[in-house]
């Protein structure tokens, strides 16, 4: 059996179509293919608008850029990738890490308690972890009550909904963001979405991601008209430093094409998911993070290891299994942990619950492409190592 790992891509037919047919038409870059992507997410989870751009990063750093003010403080969570609170440092502001849930998200009950003893505080980055929606009405009561800003990481939820609210439809934020990464759900090769319903945000968005110019609403007159009046049409201006941050046609047809089949990749990676919980359910060692809801879109599979019961460190135990050709992954390395917030002065937060998950977690291979008898291999094998 071939090595599985803990994520992979699926491309077929259809796929390799779509993007020849746009490699052989008049636009490679920026082009029409571009705003039907953007239009065809923006349908897909319910929100107005969609900015596309060349990665999940950059579409955290672009949002953080249109919705915070150097010196912010932002509320956001030590279970996530590392680019969610370094897009908050890129703008000058400042992370500000909460414990999480059980599940695995930011515990919004201490959100509010953060906000409570500090009015100061501008700002929540709300991570779906693993697929799992964070709590929408509680969103809502938090900014109402506190009037904060409020961004939904929702890298890891497309396909995901919470009591009919799509994951990233901005229902109840400013802006939230897609990845599309060839893990994700969906891929255009590397890329990534900001989705927002506020035009004005839509148009600085827009605009960061290319360098910061415009075409419009020139400040400069004399530069921008000739003296009969008529805009000088090679003129363009910038009032910000923006970034080339723009997706291509390629990578937007494969993205289109993904996307036509995402219910069917979200609907395989929650009966592989049904199916380890009914693997582990009764397990006296191992339990899944949460059991199975049909809300999820399961980006990752993560499960919960008792090592105080075992004779292999966890560290063994990913390598036995390689050994055997299955890839284990880690979600995540607790970031206030890691040494460059270290150096900030971060570490020594109050967050018991993550530093416990950190310290049992594990994800097992999930993805669309991964047959019964793949998943079956790694279930045994687990079971094997972890008893051997």
């Amino acid at each position: 059996m071939a090595f599985i790992p803990y994520g992979k891509q699926w491309i077929d037919d259809e796929d390799i179509q779509s993007v020849v047919e746009t490699l052989t038409s008049d636009y490679l870059t920026t082009g029409p293919k571009v705003a039907e992507f953007e239009k065809a997410v923006a349908n897909y989870c319910g929100a107005r608008y969609g900015v596309a751009v060349s990665n999940g990063t950059a579409a955290l750093h672009i949002a953080s850029l249109a919705l915070l003010e150097p010196g912010d403080k932002v509320l956001t969570t030590p279970n996530s990738f590392m680019a969610t609170s370094n897009a908050i440092c890129y703008t000058g502001a400042q992370p500000i890490f909460i414990d999480i849930q059980p599940n695995g998200n930011i515990n919004l009950d201490l959100c509010e308690e953060a906000l409570k003893k500090d009015p100061s505080i501008k700002a929540l980055y709300a991570v779906h972890f693993s697929g799992n929606p964070v709590e929408q009405e509680r969103l809502a009561d938090i900014k109402e009550r506190y009037g904060i800003t409020i961004l939904e990481d929702c890298a890891h939820s497309i396909g995901a909904n919470y009591q009919g609210i799509k994951a990233g439809s901005c229902h109840y934020s400013d802006a939230s963001i897609f990845s599309f990464h060839p893990v994700k759900h969906i891929t255009s090769a590397e890329g990534g979405m900001v989705m927002t319903n506020d035009e004005k945000l839509y148009q600085r968005l827009l605009r960061l991601r290319n360098h910061g110019m415009k075409r419009e609403a020139f400040s400069n007159t004399t530069m921008a008209f000739d003296e009969k009046g008529n805009i000088n049409p090679w003129y363009y201006e910038i009032d910000e430093l923006g970034f080339n941050y723009r997706l291509t046609d390629l990578q937007c047809a494969l993205g289109l094409s993904q996307l036509s089949k995402l219910d069917h990749f979200v609907a395989r990676r929650r009966e592989l998911a049904r199916h380890y919980d009914q693997a582990f359910a009764h397990h006296p060692i191992v339990k899944p993070l949460y059991t199975f809801n049909g809300h999820s879109s399961y980006h990752l599979y993560v499960l919960l290891v008792d090592f105080d019961q075992l004779s292999i460190t966890k560290a063994e135990l990913f390598y036995k299994m390689r050994e055997k050709g299955i890839g284990l992954q880690l979600h995540y390395i607790p970031i206030n942990k890691l040494p460059y917030y270290q150096k900030l002065g971060y570490g020594n937060e109050e967050t018991p619950v993550m530093d416990n998950y950190y310290q049992q977690c594990l994800s097992l291979p999930l993805y669309p492409k991964m047959s019964d008898e793949e998943q079956s291999f790694v279930i045994n094998t687990l079971r094997e190592v972890l008893h051997g």
